[in-house]
Order: structure tokens, then sequence, then C-alpha cells
């Protein structure tokens, strides 16, 4: 593959709008949060509606369905109508959604509710570093980027937190949406207007998509994100459930601990800022946290560990993975086959990221009803090798010193 040298708009922008940065990262917490509330809320919807492990994985799954399918074609609607307009509509659907899922009389429903919250998660994700690229300057950007993948940690480690506060998953649903109105109003107010693009049509989204899957950066990161995220879902779907089934810990130390175990992921997050600011080579920090994250897996669902080892691994785990999305995320610009695909890039990334959000949740919870726990953790490994495999390749791509 040849250097790609983008020059996209946010290498032009004179000084970085931090005030319109936290908003955008905030939009990205609350659309996580709604990811969390689910995996926190798994025993009391396991109480209310007698749901089985594969059924939790399910709903947890569905949200990235769409996101899954999607990724590109919603980069090519962004460029075509505004990040920022995508932005907010991401965030009305999933207000929608989770108003929807807080009504549900029974499973079929909260089903569905998840379906438009994986709509509104989608245009959020993919809108996001859209929006940021514009509003932050060359210099910024490592860190601009490495905020913006604190998103699903934090987002899940405030539902986790949030959990304390609540015995019934209703009200949860609903203070849920309370925080995605407050983000959208944020958004309205303070990101600046971004503009259209030009005409979207089905023969011009073809061609853009044959292009950004033509190039093997976007890919690569693609199929990285995939694996990682199969990897930390595999753990965080099924981590509170972990921990008062198997090792015996209340529900609210479960929360508190799963909370923990899911901020330290910011700490990779802003770690890989730093150290690609240094100079560290992306397709070492990927190579790194594969590995270990493979390796601890093995460890953690073992279940051979009392609580308090088993919960350090999880931080473990947790932290050193950080270092993959924000090295992702901040590559995907970077990368595009062209500077008009970036939106297009940053989608497929994230198709990757849904996928393995649907593949994790669904393959470990299938396996840990049929096999038991320690069936987990070889599927986690085996991401991690493959995680390890990426990175190798990785760094054939000659751009941005992979």
């Amino acid at each position: 593959m040849d250097k790609v040298e983008n020059t996209p708009a946010a290498d032009r922008a004179a000084q970085t709008r931090w005030g319109a940065v936290l908003a955008i990262v905030g939009a990205g917490v609350v659309a996580a949060l709604q990811v969390g509330k689910v995996i926190i809320a798994a025993p009391l919807l396991r109480r209310d509606m007698g749901l089985d492990m594969a059924s939790i994985g399910t709903l947890t799954a569905v949200f990235s369905v769409l996101g899954m399918l999607g990724g590109i074609a919603a980069g090519g609607v962004i460029s075509r109508f505004g990040a920022r307009r995508m932005l907010l509509l991401g965030l009305a659907a999933t207000a929608v959604g989770t108003v929807t899922g807080a009504l549900a009389p029974g499973y079929g429903v909260l089903l569905g509710s998840r379906v438009i919250e994986g709509l509104g998660f989608l245009m959020i994700t993919v809108a996001g570093p859209a929006a940021l690229q514009r509003i932050v300057s060359a210099g910024n950007r490592d860190f601009a980027f490495a905020l913006w993948s604190c998103y699903m940690p934090a987002g899940m480690a405030v539902a986790m937190l949030a959990s304390q506060a609540f015995g019934d998953w209703h009200a949860y649903w609903w203070c849920a949406g309370i925080a995605v109105g407050v983000a959208l109003i944020c958004v309205a107010l303070l990101a600046p207007p971004t503009p259209a693009g030009a005409r979207l049509s089905w023969r011009g989204l073809r061609q853009d998509t044959a292009d950004t899957l033509g190039a093997a950066g976007p890919v690569l990161l693609a199929l990285s994100f995939t694996l990682y995220s199969l990897m930390f879902f595999a753990l965080f779907t099924f981590l509170p459930v972990l921990l008062t089934e198997q090792l015996g810990l209340p529900l609210a130390t479960a929360g508190l601990y799963s909370a923990i175990a899911s901020a330290a992921n910011i700490i990779g997050n802003l770690g890989a800022g730093v150290l690609l600011a240094r100079g560290w080579r992306r397709s070492t920090l990927i190579a790194c946290a594969s590995a270990t994250m493979g390796a601890v897996a093995l460890l953690i669902f073992g279940s051979a560990l009392p609580a308090m080892p088993t919960f350090l691994l999880c931080v473990l785990f947790s932290a050193v993975g950080g270092l993959i999305p924000a090295t992702l995320l901040g590559t995907a610009p970077l990368v595009a086959p062209r500077p008009a695909l970036t939106a297009a890039s940053v989608g497929l990334v994230m198709q990757g990221s849904n996928l393995g959000q649907v593949i994790g949740p669904v393959a470990v919870g299938g396996a840990i009803d049929r096999y038991g726990w320690s069936s987990a953790a070889f599927i986690v490994a085996a991401a991690g090798l493959g995680g390890l495999a990426i990175a190798w390749r990785l760094r054939r791509v000659r751009t941005a010193r992979l």
C-alpha cells in the first residue's frame, strides 16, 4: 500500500475547541451507558424475566447489529448531511429507544428497543470522530482521539456505578434516558455546525464502499477492532454474573468491582495517546495489548482464583486493553484512501468494533451455558492470538508509522 498523506480539516484548525470536544465525548459516554446498563442489570433481568445467559448476550449484541452492518453507509450519510446533525439525530434515536425499553412489558419489546438504540449508537460512534477531526488542531489530534476512545469504558463505568442506586431496572432505563437528553442539549449548544457534502447517491456510496474495502489500512484496523471488542465484551458482558454466581459476591459489590475494572480501560486509552506522541509504533501497542488480554483471560475465566485476585486481573485486562481502541481510532483518519473517505474509514473500523460486540457476548454466553465458564477463556485467548497476527500485518502498511 502506498503511503497516504491526508490533510483533513483538523489539520487546518487554528485551535482546538475543547468545550465542543468534551460535549462530543460526552455524547459517546451516554451512548456507551446504554450498553453498560444491560450488563449490570443482567441479574435483575434474569430475575424479572427469567432470561438465560444467551438471551442476555443477545440483548447486548443486538445493540450493535446495525453498527455491524451499516458502518460504511453511515459514514457516507454523515459526509453528506454533516457530522453534527447526525450526532444529534443519533442522540434522539437513543433517547427514543431508551424510553421504549423503560416501558417494555416483555422481552420482545425490550429487544426491539435495543435495535433502536443500536441505530443511535451507530450514528453517534461514527459521527463523533468525524466531528472531532474538524475542531482539533493537528498537534492535539492523538490526545483528542484518545479522549474519544474513553467513551466506552467511561460509559460502562458510569452505568455500573449508577446501578448502586437502583433496585428496579425500569427506573434505571429512565435515568439513562435523561442522561441522553442532557448530552443532546450540550452538543446542540457547544458543537459547531459541520458542512454538508456532495449529493448522496447509491452509485457513489457503492464506489466509496469499494474504495474503502480495497484499502489495506482500514480493513486491518477493522479486523483488529473486531478481535478487541470480542475480548472486551466477552469478559465485561458477563463480569457481574461471574462475580455474583461464581465467586459469591453480592450484586452491589459486583457492580462496584465491574465499574472499577471497566474504568481502568481509560488508563490505556489515555496512555496510548501519550505513547503515540512519544513515537511508539501503533502495531507494537496493538500486539502487546492483544497478547496480554489473551493470556490474562485464561486466568480470569478459569475461576480457580478467589474474588480479589480475579478482580485485579480484570483491572489489568481492561487497562492494557485500552491501548487498542485509542490507537485504532486515532489511526483510522490517517489510512483513509482519500480525505473524502475519512468518515467511511471510521465507519468501517466501527463496523469491526460492532461485529466483535455481536460475536463476543453471543459466542461466550452460549459457550458458558453449554460447557461452563472455562470455555470462555479459550475463545478470548484465540482472539488475542489473532490480534498479534494482525499487528504483524499492520507493520507492512507504510502509513503513520504503523
